[in-house]
């Protein structure tokens, strides 16, 4: 499904049952392989966040190196929400310097609380959260992560 242009280049859109069922499986896949599952080594950041309502657990642990984090892993039990939510964090927050990760989690917080809308296609997987807005109640689970993340760059660093 598409629109074609000029220069052989074609639009591809989804219809928006398609994009859901396509961020569901973007989200079931990243709690059944999580990326970056298990502790940073060194650890230069260790934060742990429970939430209490469901009982996830996640513990997050970084290596920092030149003012970048080079390493960040989770480690943790929990829904398929909390732990694709970590796993996709890791990827979006790894290489980056602190103040890029504090911002863009900063960001997430913000389009989670539905205060900035969500970005496009170039949000890569992380745009596969926004259908978790849809459940009020599963909006810590998501998050849960992303605070303790940041907890431990503001602590660590």
């Amino acid at each position: 499904m598409g629109i074609s242009l000029p220069g052989g280049v074609t639009l591809c859109y989804l219809p928006a049952n398609m994009l859901e069922e396509l961020y569901q499986e973007i989200i079931l896949d990243h709690y059944r392989r999580p990326r970056n599952k298990g502790k940073a080594v060194p650890t230069d950041v260790a934060y742990k966040e429970y939430n209490p309502l469901c009982g996830d657990e996640i513990e997050i642990t970084a290596h920092l190196a030149d003012g970048k984090i080079a390493e960040i892993k989770f480690d943790g039990h929990g829904c398929s929400i909390s732990q694709a939510s970590a796993s996709i964090m890791t990827q979006q927050l790894q290489g980056k310097t602190v103040a890029e990760a504090r911002a863009l989690i900063e960001r997430l917080q913000l389009m989670m609380r539905g205060e900035i809308p969500f970005g496009g296609r170039e949000m890569g997987d992380l745009k596969a959260l926004e259908g978790v807005l849809k459940f009020p109640v599963r909006v810590k689970c998501c998050t849960l992560a992303w605070h303790a993340a940041y907890e431990g760059l503001k602590k660590g660093v």
